[in-house]
């Protein structure tokens, strides 16, 4: 049995006598998949191994005879207050060294034994319990893993663990303190339990230090994943495990976590009450679908999406009329083969009574209802023909954990932020709707006509020794400002001018840098093969000072003592080219460079649409489906090769994309399925 489309549901929040009216509803709605139970630890263990599953077995023999099948969560992001009573030191650290008090959820050390030995006991008697339940499709493991532990836990039994980390690493202390620089303010270590968590400081605790903390930080994460996944696997292998992402969330490297899933799933609120008004930008949202669809290379489900406005103690919009359609098929765009929102019916109590659901807290359903079961109905189709079939990109984005953290510990700029300015520049290609992949260090660079490396902060060999043979073979390398300063621990390198060895491919040198404080520094495109030349922009937050060797220049720093000096070049390499970005472009010299580098790399644009409207494209058995998204409450209109006709048969205004709207238009499939 396929799922395409589901919701979070809770049916211990709610009397048993509403379950049979929610399942008629959901049927009734074309839903055929739930998540259930990945809060309730305290219900299904009231106390040690006394085990209730009851209450769920029921739900989803219900459910089930409604068509519906399930997706069981482990509960042990929300471990119950007797646990905590009877193991206090379960409860987290933070870095100002205060313990954290029992309620709303992730109140847990991840390394903490006796918490593991709570999780095995219980996850293996849930596996047990539902290994042979035939409406029983798949597990989620814990939820949103990393989210409330950004300052946690750096209690004894994380102290302790960081120390087996890095001893595993460094293999001697005299090793580690070689690597690290300790001898810089005094901070020789004798033995590895000397070494701290990174609890807060008069100071700054040493940077190689904090950057191995982060790592080891997302190593625990992955590791307590893992105890779960290898419980499930072994009692129930032939049912797939997920867990719910975050988008571009970087506590946890995803990569790593996802290598032991079936699958990965994300969860997404476009009006997040965090984000500011209207919400979080069209651009931003289709990165996070695409890095989540890269971290496996597969598509992947949709656990959680917005279905009314979010909040807590403050709440963000509502939903406007058509949005609940549009993210439905944004999702589907980029990847996702199943859909399941958050949640079915807002709840009367508790942390997230605001959260609002599909229903509202009466329970009666209306307008969102409505607009979703239509959705449903309209793309059910749809996904029967693209299910299963993986979107592929011309160039790839490369992402990465480490430098990320690198850059965090030491932005230099106060507002310099790697991801920031990795969404800059996928924004710069998703302006001309050309597709962009996320990819690690690990993966095949060869596979990519374009490749896009900003803030290569951290440098080794290999990635070096990558990096040019891509180039070399025929491939368009982008590099920017602060590529190879320093090397995998976290250390400033001395031997070469920036950027190290990469200077002879990228034919510069770099001898001097300019942090912009309270500065303006103009800049001015020149380069050739795109339209207009001789535009001008700003330079922001970093200006490396660039000495030209056999590169060209393409723009210049049109102010400050480094005025008409190169801030981006061109240098031919082997069969290949490689580009340098010295600073951070405003958005116009940014796509000057995007315009340019389609040119250069042959990359296929989907077509042109004004601002906040994308064109996206799923391949099919039968068809291919491109959609046509107005992330704005106007009407668009688009230019599209007119081989593709509207799904819905439209012709007159076939390509006015109305306010919120999305169509759809389709051809004869080319996926060869």
């Amino acid at each position: 049995m396929s799922v395409f489309f589901g919701v979070d549901y809770y049916p211990e929040h709610w009397a048993r006598d509403r379950w049979e009216t929610d399942a008629k509803l959901m049927q009734e709605m074309g839903l055929n998949i739930v998540r259930m139970g990945e809060f309730s630890w305290a219900k299904f263990e009231p106390g040690e191994g006394e085990f209730h599953f009851e209450w769920l077995d029921e739900a989803i023999a219900l459910l089930a005879g409604h068509g519906i099948k399930t997706l069981i969560g482990t509960p042990t992001a929300a471990p119950p207050a007797w646990i905590i009573e009877k193991d206090p030191d379960i409860l987290p650290v933070d870095s100002q060294g205060q313990q954290k008090g029992f309620g709303g959820r992730h109140h847990d050390c991840q390394s903490n034994v006796k918490y593991r030995e709570h999780i095995r006991r219980l996850v293996t008697a849930m596996a047990e319990h539902y290994k042979d339940n035939e409406n029983v499709v798949g597990w989620q493991i814990d939820n949103e893993l990393g989210n409330s532990h950004e300052d946690l836990c750096m209690c004894d039994s994380c102290r302790h663990a960081f120390q087996q980390w890095l001893k595993k690493k460094y293999g001697s202390i005299e090793n580690l303190n070689k690597e690290w620089g300790t001898v810089f303010w005094s901070q020789d270590y004798d033995k590895f339990s000397q070494i701290p968590a990174p609890k807060v400081t008069p100071t700054m605790h040493n940077p190689s230090l904090l950057l191995d903390w982060k790592r080891f930080c997302s190593d625990l994460v992955v590791d307590f994943q893992k105890l779960q996944v290898d419980i499930i696997k072994s009692i129930c292998p032939h049912q797939p495990v997920t867990h719910n992402l975050m988008g571009l969330y970087d506590k946890t490297d995803y990569f790593d976590l996802a290598s032991d899933l079936d699958f990965a799933s994300n969860d997404q609120y476009p009006t997040g009450y965090y984000f500011t008004p209207p919400g979080q930008p069209s651009y931003e949202i289709s990165a996070c679908l695409d890095f989540i669809r890269s971290v496996k290379k597969k598509n992947f489900w949709m656990m959680e999406l917005e279905s009314g406005p979010t909040g807590g103690a403050f709440i963000g919009r509502m939903p406007r009329p058509g949005q609940l359609r549009l993210w439905t098929l944004h999702c589907i765009a980029h990847g996702s083969d199943t859909i399941v929102y958050f949640r079915w019916r807002t709840c009367l109590f508790g942390t997230e009574q605001f959260w609002h659901g599909i229903l509202p807290h009466n329970g009666v359903p209306g307008r969102r209802y409505q607009e979703l079961k239509d959705t449903v109905a309209e793309m059910v189709p749809v996904l029967k023909d693209i299910q299963g079939i993986v979107p592929k990109a011309e160039a790839a984005i490369l992402f990465s954990y480490d430098q990320n953290n690198a850059i965090k510990i030491q932005p230099h700029h106060p507002e310099l932020d790697y991801i920031e300015q990795v969404k800059k520049y996928y924004d710069s290609f998703y302006e001309r709707n050309i597709p962009l992949d996320f990819i690690s260090e690990t993966e095949d660079f060869q596979d990519y006509k374009l490749v896009i490396a900003p803030l290569q902060f951290l440098m080794d060999a290999a990635l070096e020794d990558k990096l040019m043979e891509y180039v070399k073979k025929g491939g368009r390398l982008v590099l920017t400002m602060r590529t190879g300063v320093k090397n995998r621990n976290n250390v400033c390198m001395g031997d070469m001018p920036l950027p190290g060895r990469l200077g002879g491919m990228l034919g510069i040198k770099i001898e001097d840098y300019d942090c912009p404080l309270g500065l303006t520094v103009k800049l001015e495109w020149t380069g050739t093969g795109i339209k207009d030349p001789g535009q001008e922009g700003v330079a922001d937050k970093w200006c490396d000072i660039v000495t030209l060797g056999d590169a060209k220049p393409l723009a210049f720093y049109r102010s400050e003592y480094y005025k008409d000096t190169p801030a981006v070049t061109v240098n031919s390499y082997g069969a290949g080219k490689a580009y340098y970005v010295a600073t951070e472009p405003d958005k116009h010299i940014l796509g000057q460079l995007a315009e340019l580098l389609r040119e250069e790399a042959g990359l296929e644009s989907l077509g042109e649409s004004p601002k906040d409207v994308e064109l996206t494209l799923r391949k099919g058995r039968a068809r291919d489906y491109l959609f046509a998204i107005n992330h704005t409450d106007c009407g668009q209109e688009v230019r599209i090769d007119r081989m593709w006709k509207r799904l819905d048969g439209c012709r007159e205004n076939a390509f006015v994309v109305g306010g919120y709207g999305v169509n759809i238009y389709t051809r004869q499939s080319d996926a060869g399925q």
